[in-house]
């Protein structure tokens, strides 16, 4: 019903005087009644409004979503403990020698902190992701990894995806809409978390570092270009067939929880309307002005997906 009450004042919106533009998109934040909590900043209200506007106007059948996975459809931390990101779940599991555990954490303590350095530029972290993350998968397939010890290691892990993402994954499918996960992390563990969460559906399309496995299932290496936090714009680029084929969905729900994230979406054709909301799990002080500046919609230290599935309502109706 309250989907029906906004249609109804899109067509008068071009004769309307300010202040009745004003109210109206008041309105808009008043079918969104989360956009009040205490974790919900917005640099630019008006315009995270005028964004939901066009993408209700273009109607859900022009929308796509874009996530990161680790950290974004993941839990950051529960009960004051850090879940697990896809590489800690491998990292943790009975797959690994204690030894490559130790050489993976050491290589965590080195270069995680350089990764979140809000002081240092893209370029300066670009070098410095990349032999971090090949350092890993270097290490990874001198474990000799079997393929069965996959699943085993998510079931035992803590990983945990975040509050009401049954809602969002089913709404998604419900609806048609095309939801691309843009993951840094390793592709098989990722899948393995949404299989085992009976939420991965038709709908979803995952482009992340895959494992190639021998005709034994043993790991021997890594397939294709290696992606990172901070090139995800360039391995978008490389998979254009994906974004072809979704031309008629010029409109984008993009969602992360890192400034490299912003980049998922460059891929999209003729894209014409984007929303963007940033989950800041971490360093929330030094990284608030960065966040505001670059997502229209900061959720800090929220471990819920309650905004993006208020967003995906309104904008689908409410059935």
């Amino acid at each position: 019903m309250q989907h029906c009450i906004l249609a109804g004042t899109h067509s008068s919106l071009a004769m309307q005087t300010l202040p009745e533009k004003a109210a109206t998109h008041n309105l808009f934040l008043k079918m969104i009644p989360e956009l009040s909590n205490e974790s919900v900043l917005m640099k630019d209200p008006q315009r995270v409004q005028d964004i939901l506007k066009s993408l209700l106007d273009a109607g859900p059948n022009t929308l796509q979503v874009i996530s990161d996975f680790d950290m974004t459809l993941t839990r950051f931390q529960y009960n004051g403990k850090r879940c697990p990101t896809c590489h800690n779940i491998l990292d943790n599991s009975k797959a690994i020698s204690e030894e490559c555990r130790q050489k993976l954490n050491d290589l965590l303590q080195t270069y995680y902190p350089i990764e979140i350095n809000t002081s240092l530029s893209v370029e300066e972290k670009l070098p410095l992701m990349v032999e971090w993350w090949t350092k890993a998968h270097d290490l990874l397939v001198e474990q000799n990894i079997k393929k069965e010890e996959l699943a085993v290691a998510v079931r035992e892990s803590d990983a945990m995806l975040r509050e009401g993402y049954e809602l969002f994954f089913d709404r998604l499918n419900q609806h048609a809409i095309p939801l691309l996960i843009f993951s840094a992390g390793i592709g098989d563990i990722l899948e393995e978390v949404i299989r085992q969460a009976n939420v991965f559906h038709p709908n979803v399309k995952v482009i992340s570092n895959y494992m190639d496995f021998d005709e034994f299932g043993i790991l021997r290496a890594f397939k294709g270009e290696l992606i990172h936090v901070y090139n995800k714009r360039e391995g978008a680029l490389l998979n254009t067939g994906h974004f072809e084929e979704l031309r008629s969905r010029p409109n984008v729900l993009l969602m992360g929880d890192s400034l490299g994230d912003l980049n998922m979406a460059d891929g999209v054709q003729d894209m014409k309307h984007i929303l963007k909301i940033g989950f800041l799990n971490d360093k929330i002080e030094e990284s608030k002005q960065s966040y505001l500046d670059s997502y229209d919609i900061v959720l800090v230290k929220d471990e819920s997906l309650e905004i993006p599935n208020a967003v995906l309502q309104l904008l689908t109706g409410n059935n």
